[in-house]
């Protein structure tokens, strides 16, 4: 027999019902952010928000459970309900995992609602915003894979106008479908590399956020597949054009009044940031190693991560351990208008659950320490030789997936965001994937050793 509805369900699901929603979905991600779910008729809609649909954890990446354990329980949201818009008879739920009817402590969406709460015991609200880059491409008769336009060649194709017509029947489609779930798009363009572009919709609070950028590389997937395109969220493709980021611009909001606590008009700096903002930079930079095995959590991530490398010049994304002002060669920048921080490391890869998580607690930090970043950098870093670097006591961000892993394990940071359980998963996980990476034999091996010894 089906319980019976509680009144906030019973509203749902008629109103999905009005809709045309037939299903929905009780979604979940694994260690990479990736949708996981299961299906059920809106007939059952109440059996799965009070949490039906069990799933075998050591089935997926990152889930650490054994085939003999009790299988988790994804326990949806009911205030992310999201009627898919190019299948509006499927309902999406963003989901927590449980355990034993409890909370399972190595749930991605569970880590970051915990920190949130310890945010909010502070009086703060985390706001977010995150740029979305990626790769629409097609692919080629000798199997590779490149742009969609015949008129994608330019050497530097950022903002490219022809372009980025001749991709407007997909991207006028995606917007269509953001503005459609109340995203709100501002802008979006062709990007600094062949067959790359960014969408920039309104901030929101953290979990909202992670919950929409999960939803968006969905979505993105599921237009391409449509119109006979792949779209890619790896974060470096082409070893010479620029890599796709997702910017993570941070503010803290009062709970009570939501006011932005990172403005103010008296900055002695020059940058338009408060000291609670300046604070929460200095706890970033302090674990700026470790947060970034979570916000570039591949091998790939780390060819995106280059001195140099884009060839508009300089690449885009940062290698140095340090702030500025509305300046793009560093780790954290504080745009023009002030009263925002934005992470330019992250890459489009990154688990925003996890990634969100890592880099509030470092922020909160920060703020609980009083601590202070010292002044902004308005000069290009790049400029800088890597002695000079090093006089000025600057670090820079790892270079390999290893590096990035030895400083996350060493950060007590780390197991304090994650718990024990979800700390040693992470750990194990890239290791492996870095193990495997570095005992492959790669093409440029073959070429450059096969003949020549």
């Amino acid at each position: 027999m089906a319980p019976s509805l509680t009144p906030e369900i019973a509203a749902l699901k008629a109103s999905l019902e009005t809709q045309g929603v037939k299903y929905a979905l009780a979604s979940y991600v694994d260690i990479h952010g990736m949708c996981k779910a299961k299906m059920v008729p809106l007939a059952h809609l109440g059996q799965m928000m009070a949490g039906s649909e069990l799933f075998t954890g050591a089935a997926l990446d990152g889930v650490p459970q054994a085939i003999s354990d009790e299988e988790v329980a994804a326990m949806p949201d009911p205030a992310t309900a999201t009627v898919l818009p190019w299948q509006p008879e499927v309902a999406w739920f963003a989901s927590d995992l449980y355990l034993k009817g409890q909370p399972f402590e190595a749930c991605c969406r569970t880590i970051l609602k915990q920190m949130l709460a310890k945010a909010a015991a502070m009086g703060f609200t985390f706001n977010l915003g995150i740029e979305t880059e990626f790769f629409m491409l097609k692919e080629n008769a000798d199997g590779s894979f490149g742009p969609v336009s015949d008129r994608d060649t330019l050497a530097k194709p950022c903002y490219d106008l022809p372009s980025l017509l001749d991709n407007a029947p997909w991207l006028s489609e995606l917007v269509e479908y953001m503005n459609q779930l109340g995203w709100d798009v501002y802008s979006f363009d062709h990007e600094d590399a062949n067959g790359q572009f960014e969408t920039d919709f309104a901030y929101s609070d953290a979990l909202t956020m992670a919950d929409r950028l999960t939803f968006f590389r969905l979505m993105v997937k599921e237009i391409a597949r449509k119109h006979g395109y792949l779209a890619s969220f790896m974060p470096k493709p082409f070893g010479d054009r620029t890599g796709s980021g997702a910017h993570y611009n941070m503010s803290l909001a009062d709970i009570s009044t939501g006011q932005n606590l990172f403005e103010t008009a008296d900055d002695p700096r020059g940058c338009g940031l408060s000291t609670l903002g300046y604070q929460f930079i200095a706890g970033v930079l302090r674990h700026a190693k470790a947060i970034c095995a979570v916000t570039c959590p591949t091998v790939n991530s780390y060819k995106r991560l280059l001195r140099q490398g884009s060839m508009s010049g300089f690449t885009w994304a940062p290698v140095y351990i340090c702030y500025g002002n509305n300046n793009r060669t560093n780790m954290l920048r504080i745009p023009l208008a002030g009263g925002r921080v934005e992470c330019r490391a992250a890459d489009i890869s990154t688990n925003p659950y996890l990634g969100a998580a890592m880099i509030l607690a470092a922020g909160l930090e920060g703020i609980a320490e009083g601590l202070d970043p010292g002044a902004p950098h308005t000069e290009n870093m790049y400029n800088y030789s890597l002695s000079d670097l090093e006089t000025m006591g600057i670090d820079m961000l790892p270079r390999t997936l290893q590096e990035a892993i030895d400083a996350f394990e060493a950060d007590p940071l780390s197991q304090a965001v994650m718990g024990p359980l979800m700390h040693q998963t992470y750990i194990d996980f890239r290791r492996q994937e870095w193990n495997e990476y570095h005992s492959h034999i790669s093409d440029w091996e073959i070429k450059r050793y096969l003949k020549f010894f």
